[in-house]
């Protein structure tokens, strides 16, 4: 695996973390084969475990939600929005989980150049100093994560 890529998981990832806040894999749509959700990856320098940052095409929905956070709190570390392939996009920083590479199914490629898909050094670098900080938050306690990471966590490390 390479930190900084996209991967799908594997459906066993589902059956053996069955947490109601994963976001699911979804293989068909509209009657075809379509590999969803996709993950940016980030490693934790602590636990050597992979985080997996999925990503939304529902911009205007994480939009609003994104903007009731700011109101509330002045601050929304648990989305962020930036570019996939030229298109925008929503990572959801309050859906990640962590893996091990057993649950990898298949990188992410850009078809057209046939090469990985990346994200901008700019981007990456915001969102990974977002996501770094909610989960040194959810260890020290705050409940900013959806899915029972630390739990899930715990498994992946014994």
């Amino acid at each position: 695996m390479n930190i900084g890529h996209f991967y799908f998981l594997t459906d066993d990832y589902f059956v053996d973390f069955p947490d109601p806040y994963l976001m699911k894999n979804k293989e068909a749509v509209n009657g075809q084969i379509h590999n969803r959700p996709c993950f940016y990856t980030f490693q934790d320098i602590k636990t050597g475990l992979y985080w997996m940052i999925p990503f939304s095409s529902k911009v205007t929905k994480f939009k609003a939600e994104y903007q009731k956070k700011m109101t509330k709190y002045g601050r929304c570390d648990t989305i962020a929005f930036g570019f996939v392939l030229g298109y925008e996009k929503a990572f959801l920083i309050q859906n990640m989980c962590p893996v091990t590479t057993k649950y990898i199914n298949n990188e992410y490629f850009d078809t057209l150049a046939n090469v990985p898909v990346k994200l901008d050094g700019a981007f990456e670098k915001e969102l990974l100093k977002k996501a770094q900080k909610v989960l040194q938050l959810t260890r020290k306690g705050s409940k900013l994560i959806f899915p029972d990471v630390l739990k899930m966590e715990q498994e992946l490390l014994k």
